[in-house]
């Protein structure tokens, strides 16, 4: 809890870039791509600009600093297939230097790319200067170096490498060089090798050794470390280099992290001014994330928006309002709100209060608002794995297989033969059967959280427009089709389903695919209005293939989440007492049926564990029993089959109950003990491993301090905005009515003015009180800094300081 933790995040803009060189033949035009690499490390790449020399990206990213780092690098490629892709230039900005390009469109010139300035990574070292006494009695000096390990080397054709180092000693008259051990396939090797260097001597030796005294200057003796990765057959390739001024030495042992540097004479050959120009727009900023206490009035105001009535009047509804793009204030409110469970009723809230100015059926949740943003972010973090296991295998497929090679021509009178056309068809409806098969066939492994979501906005929908019996559908598919798979579809590398950007064909064949899946997931019939989406006039014809009333019915399938089977069940009474009864599965609860109405219902999230039952029990097969309280419920299915179905159904929906079970009883309690393990008591814990549970969602890593500082820092900047705001809430309540000009408040939305006026007098406040610790650490934390550079004399030999740029107290 002592700790102050530094986080960095980068929101940057790739506009454009021009002047490129170009090729030296006839065509002179290249395919251009630009990559965002965190030093030698690519961690986003644009897509692919076909012939220009002037190519526009205009891609935005944004993405948290997982680790340190000395420089945030762009990379121009010429792509190519049948070679490697040509690196054409680049742009490094120095991390300290970041700060100057804030928010701030620059254009910078392309910088030639040269192996020996292309480094990375750090190399931890312990040097000393040992003093020996020879047999004559006189003192010589004695270098020792102990490299230990490396941490963060780049990776060499996309492989790790097999690094290796040399040890040197050198000087004006010398030059003694050692080597380690070559460390196989890894970016981290552990070397854990010493050195040992005579410095002096004494002048007593002969001239047969290495160096005189009088020859050496022990104030222009240095250690240089180079980093190498060994290339076999080949030529070895740099990866980086120290230098450490022997003279800072002292008796002491002294070791610290030193990170790699470009050699001194890469690039001084290059020409820099011919390579072309990239514009940036960079916003990096760096989180001072205090200890948990700090946070807790902010943090419980927070978490307590869903309960404010109304809830434009919370603090997260207000962070919402002052915010001027929602996308910073939305990424940490949905995390936080995700960490504590509140995202369901807050996200509630906010859609009821959407509807109220929604007059439309056909518009409802179509907007950019604070509900469907929060949404779209909680759909991006929670289905992350869920639309890995449904889509990725998919569009693998797409990927791998060019079928379409006609998809991509717009018009289809430039079609060559009718022969192609219909080929083209066949291929394209492959795809979308696929797709929307896969789609519906997932709808049971849908997060539990989603399902929440959505079955609170069925009924918010239907609330609003009682007369309307398709709107709680089409609420739902406006997220369900048209915001996360169409998307996930049309973009999988957002998502994380494919590394890279797909080419312009399997970009052109995702297009229509998620046209396609948009305009099925649109409840109702195919309008005039959703024919005219597609600007290709075969695409019409295409879609009505797919008006059949099997769509309709799967996607209002996949929407209820629901499905019917024949069960039998014991009552209390006992083992004769089998009865049938029709019981439904949805992702909030299990109920079961007489005849329409259900007679008895168990929520899912009382569910403990859902398990096969020993034939033994009651002489029945095809058993299996649900654990969600004091005594199971006893189930028959009418084959095997159905069993393992309803036992995997039901294992899912409840996967991410906190309460599961580890152990249970295979058998039944009867006659006064468990016939598996004679237990006597009927809650004795159970006597068999769990087996029949499914692994549990991925869990979502959240930092809940960080966010909580993110959002103190978001309302930090918009004080401001924090105080108009307040001022508009006391002209109301005061006067009745704005006594101000309308364009002061006219952004916000203030539903309940005393309400609003107390909570932003308890965001102020808070804000006013983290200040100080802020300012406090700020100056400490630079304080720090100076004193380490004078120390260590950083700036001569590069000396890493871990306690600066890691963790620190």
């Amino acid at each position: 809890g002592s700790r102050v933790l530094l986080w960095g995040r980068v929101l940057q803009m790739v506009s454009e870039a021009k002047n490129l060189v170009p090729y030296s033949g006839p065509n002179k035009m290249r395919d251009c791509f630009c990559t965002i690499n965190l030093d030698q490390e690519e961690v986003f790449r644009t897509q692919v600009v076909e012939k220009s020399l002037s190519p526009f990206f205009g891609e935005e990213f944004y993405f948290e600093i997982p680790r340190t780092f000395q420089c945030l690098s762009f990379y121009i490629y010429d792509k190519s297939v049948l070679q490697r892709d040509l690196r054409i230039g680049k742009v490094a900005i120095k991390k300290e230097d970041l700060c100057k390009y804030t928010s701030k469109e620059t254009w910078f010139l392309l910088q030639p790319v040269d192996s020996n300035s292309e480094v990375q990574g750090k190399v931890h070292l312990e040097l000393k200067l040992n003093e020996l006494i020879t047999d004559n009695g006189s003192v010589c000096q004695q270098l020792v170096v102990h490299i230990k390990e490396c941490h963060g080397l780049p990776l060499v054709n996309g492989q790790n490498c097999d690094p290796y180092a040399t040890v040197s000693l050198m000087g004006p008259s010398r030059n003694d060089q050692k080597k380690t051990k070559v460390k196989k396939k890894t970016s981290n090797p552990q070397f854990n090798e010493t050195f040992y260097f005579e410095v002096t001597r004494s002048s007593s030796y002969t001239k047969k050794s290495q160096f005189q005294v009088e020859e050496e200057d022990i104030e222009k003796l240095e250690v240089r470390i180079d980093l190498w990765n060994n290339g076999n057959l080949v030529q070895d390739v740099f990866l980086g280099e120290i230098k450490v001024p022997v003279k800072v030495l002292g008796n002491d042992s002294f070791q610290a992290w030193y990170l790699l540097q470009p050699r001194e004479n890469g690039n001084k050959s290059s020409k820099t001014d011919d390579l072309g120009s990239l514009r940036l727009n960079v916003c990096y900023t760096e989180d001072y994330v205090l200890p948990s206490e700090y946070y807790a009035s902010l943090r419980n105001l927070l978490l307590k928006s869903p309960d404010v009535q109304p809830v434009s009047a919370s603090a997260a509804y207000i962070l919402g309002e002052v915010c001027r793009d929602k996308y910073d204030a939305v990424l940490p409110l949905v995390r936080l709100l995700l960490h504590h469970q509140k995202i369901v009723p807050f996200v509630t809230a906010v859609a009821e209060l959407d509807l109220k100015d929604t007059q439309e059926v056909n518009t409802i949740f179509r907007g950019n608002t604070l509900a469907t943003r929060c949404l779209d972010e909680m759909m991006k973090i929670v289905g992350k794995h869920y639309l890995k296991v449904t889509l990725k295998p998919v569009l693998d497929e797409v990927w791998g297989i060019k079928k379409c090679s006609v998809v991509f021509n717009r018009n289809i009178n430039i079609l060559k033969e009718y022969t192609c056309f219909l080929s083209f068809q066949e291929n394209l409806r492959y795809y979308v059967d696929k797709v929307f098969n896969t789609i519906v066939q997932s709808s049971i492994s849908c997060p539990t959280l989603m399902c929440d979501v959505f079955y609170s906005l069925r009924h918010l929908a239907a609330k609003r427009f009682p007369n309307d019996p398709h709107v709680q559908y089409s609420a739902v598919s406006s997220f369900v089709f048209l915001r996360f798979f169409a998307v996930a579809v049309v973009s999988p590398h957002t998502f994380h389903l494919r590394p890279h950007h797909p080419d312009a064909q399997t970009s052109r064949t995702l297009t229509l695919i998620s046209k396609t899946i948009q305009t099925l997931g649109s409840w109702g019939s195919l309008s005039k209005s959703k024919l005219s989406s597609f600007k290709e006039t075969f695409m019409c014809e295409f879609f009505k293939m797919f008006q059949e009333e099997k769509f309709t019915e799967a996607v209002q399938k996949v929407l209820t989440i629901e499905m019917y089977k024949r069960a039998q069940g014991r009552t209390r009474i006992g083992k004769k007492n089998f009865k049938k009864r029709w019981f439904c599965l949805t992702s909030r609860e299990l109920t079961y049926h007489k005849q329409r109405e259900p007679i008895y219902n168990i929520p899912i999230k009382n569910i403990l564990t859902v398990e096969k039952l020993e034939e033994s029990a009651f002489n029945r097969k095809n058993m299996f029993q649900v654990i969600y309280g004091e005594k199971p419920l006893y189930i028959q299915a009418n084959n095997c089959v159905e069993a393992s179905e309803w036992i995997e159904a039901l294992c899912r929906v409840s996967r991410c109950n906190q309460k599961r079970l580890s152990v249970y009883h295979p058998s039944a309690f009867l006659n006064g003990n468990w016939l598996c393990c004679k237990a006597t008591t009927e809650n004795t814990k159970g006597c068999t491993p769990c087996t029949a549970g499914v692994p549990a969602d991925i869990q979502i890593e959240i930092d809940g301090d960080r966010e909580t500082e993110r959002i103190y820092s978001l309302f930090a900047i918009n004080m401001p905005k924090l105080q108009k705001m307040e001022e508009a809430c006391g002209s109301i309540a005061v006067y009745q009515g704005p006594q101000k000009e309308l364009d002061d408040y006219s952004n916000f939305t203030i539903e309940d003015s005393v309400a609003t006026f107390q909570t932003l007098q308890q965001i102020i406040a808070i804000v006013e009180k983290l200040n100080e610790p802020h300012e406090k650490y700020r100056k400490k934390r630079s304080s720090s800094r100076k004193v380490s550079v004078w120390e260590t004399d950083r700036e001569v030999y590069s000396y890493f300081d871990e306690e600066l740029e890691a963790p620190c107290s």
